[in-house]
């Protein structure tokens, strides 16, 4: 005689179903929290400054703009208006033109740095050279000839600063009133100006600025300082830079200390 196997009640069926399912539940809620940890910590990561990130990632040294002459390149300086130490090491050599607001812009902007930094403090002579461009500025060799008779009652810098503060200014009766406006004794200054004394000197600066290779302005030359006058350039930039770039070179020739 045959028993009737027992039926297996809901619960019983129902029972391993449900562990099943409480068991996948579990595994995805660990999987979950999981992945949001990780994303927590990646976007904690990517969102904290530098500083936090640890000490891995130091700032790459930016790459300089300036040139390294093709050929040697010896500038005069011995009758230049210059700043800073005549015992500077290493000088800088500037190119200008009165009408060039880029000129402007770096007389305002970096030029007050770089005395504050290095001229000032007797590490760098500062050497100025005329270069106006006159196609483009025709009242660029005026204004330069102007600040040269002004150097003669010893107030270049003044008339040097005034004319590139007022560069919509520089016709004849303007140049006299910034004459008097920096104390000059305007009476020697008009015959100085009339006389036309230092506009050979000007065009011996544009004719060696040529040969050095200027082709517009500001340019600069960074170099070692030699004697009889002269500076050895290692160094060129062109244009109007932020300081930071002026600075980079200075520094690199300050450790060189005259090395080629």
């Amino acid at each position: 005689m045959n028993r009737r196997k027992p039926t297996a009640t809901r619960d019983q069926v129902l029972a391993p179903v449900i562990l099943i399912l409480i068991g996948l539940v579990i595994v995805g809620g660990i999987g979950y929290f999981g992945r949001s940890a990780r994303h927590s910590v990646t976007k904690a990561t990517r969102s904290a400054p530098p500083s936090a990130r640890g000490a891995a990632e130091p700032s790459p040294t930016p790459r300089s703009v300036a040139e390294t002459p093709s050929s040697e390149i010896v500038l005069e300086i011995a009758d230049a208006p210059s700043r800073g130490a005549k015992e500077a090491r290493v000088v800088l050599v500037e190119f200008s033109d009165y009408q060039c607001p880029f000129c402007a812009r770096h007389v305002r902007q970096t030029v007050p740095e770089i005395e504050r930094e290095y001229v000032r403090t007797g590490k760098v002579r500062y050497v100025f050279r005329d270069f106006p461009l006159e196609a483009i500025h025709p009242q660029a060799f005026r204004a330069a000839e102007a600040a040269r008779c002004a150097g003669e009652q010893g107030k270049f810098w003044e008339m040097h600063d005034r004319l590139f503060a007022h560069q919509t200014a520089l016709g004849p009766e303007d140049l006299i009133a910034h004459a008097e406006a920096v104390g000059l004794n305007t009476v020697r200054f008009r015959r100085c100006l009339e006389s036309g004394r230092f506009a050979e000197r000007i065009r011996r600066d544009l004719s060696e600025g040529r040969r050095a290779g200027v082709r517009g302005t500001p340019s600069f030359f960074f170099g070692f300082a030699e004697p009889g006058g002269k500076v050895r350039v290692m160094r060129i930039l062109r244009g109007a830079h932020p300081y930071g770039a002026f600075r980079q070179v200075i520094e690199e020739l300050l450790h060189t200390g005259g090395s080629p």
